[in-house]
């Protein structure tokens, strides 16, 4: 087996980069193009991800989603294929049209958590001046076959997306647009994970920001920015046929506090009230989350709760 594989210093990490297209207008509240190397990166050739698959499938990390999904579908994904593949198949057919499965949290495997660190210290800077604190580093492989798609939806983290190989159409709208995601649907995916009423609104699909993005390519979004990706036949050629994603994402001190405050303002829309957004108003968000901090803990401690991570 390669040595590149089964040692994470084999290849120095560092020489492979990233860094916003625009550096100096880079801000973690944006969404912004990246460039990057990561793409020559051993451990992100689809052998290596075929070997982690493997590794994966007993903990059910490894997800699929109906091969009829559309972006406007629910982001129902599940640990079977929906035809009973297993893995080996799984990858045996990976260029077979409408083809998908993803790898949830690679960073239990410390091969890729070492990697994943080393990715997220190449911008570490451009981070630490607005959102320090950054914790729960993880890592989302997606890997498919033209046409297909990954369905509207948010995530609780920040997100270093980077395109591996193939081509894909990235499409990511802003966080604070509350037409596009209700303020009462935000609190309860943070609540509970919820992404029950989180859909693309077909009316408002020219509010997205789109990258047409091809190895080297990434798109940088903050947390529960709205995103979906779809990719088409046009850039296939033989041996060629198949797109691979990374997804860096990570928390930090900014996103633990959002976190509260949505959670205490959940309490207060119960009650009747119309709490602002975190992020309006620094006062306020210092009152608040200390609050939902404790709700939701007295919460857990119940035993009847589980609050999904970074929720609090």
């Amino acid at each position: 087996m390669n040595k590149a594989l089964c040692n994470p210093h084999a290849a120095d990490t560092r020489r492979y980069g990233m860094a916003p297209v625009r550096r100096e207008s880079f801000a973690t509240d944006g969404i912004h193009a990246l460039h990057h190397g990561f793409h020559h990166h051993p451990l992100l050739q689809r052998p290596a991800l075929e070997a982690v698959a493997h590794e994966l499938v007993p903990t059910q990390q490894c997800r699929f989603i109906a091969a009829d999904s559309t972006q406007g579908s629910a982001f129902d994904h599940s640990a079977s294929h929906e035809r009973g593949h297993s893995i080996a198949d799984v990858f045996a057919r990976i260029e077979q049209p409408g083809s998908w499965v993803a790898l949830y949290n690679v960073e239990t495997v410390p091969r890729y958590r070492a990697l994943l660190a080393e990715i997220i210290a190449s911008v570490q800077p451009l981070i630490a001046r607005e959102q320090p604190g950054v914790f729960n580093v993880g890592g989302f492989v997606f890997i498919s076959a033209p046409p297909s798609v990954t369905p509207f939806h948010i995530d609780r983290e920040n997100n270093f997306w980077l395109q591996i190989a193939g081509r894909k159409l990235m499409s990511v709208f802003d966080a604070r647009d509350r037409d596009l995601v209700s303020q009462r649907d935000l609190e309860d995916f943070i609540a509970h994970g919820s992404l029950d009423k989180v859909r693309l609104p077909e009316a408002l699909r020219s509010r997205a920001h789109d990258f047409d993005v091809g190895p080297g390519d990434g798109v940088y979004f903050p947390s529960t920015s709205p995103h979906m990706t779809r990719t088409t036949t046009d850039w296939v050629q033989p041996a060629e046929g198949v797109s691979i994603s990374l997804g860096v994402v990570f928390y930090s001190q900014t996103t633990r506090q959002h976190a509260r405050v949505h959670q205490f303002n959940r309490a207060l829309r119960r009650a009747g009230l119309n709490p602002a957004m975190p992020g309006q108003s620094r006062w306020r968000d210092a009152l608040k989350a200390p609050l939902g901090w404790a709700l939701t803990a007295a919460r857990a401690r119940t035993g009847r709760y589980q609050p999904p991570p970074g929720a609090y």
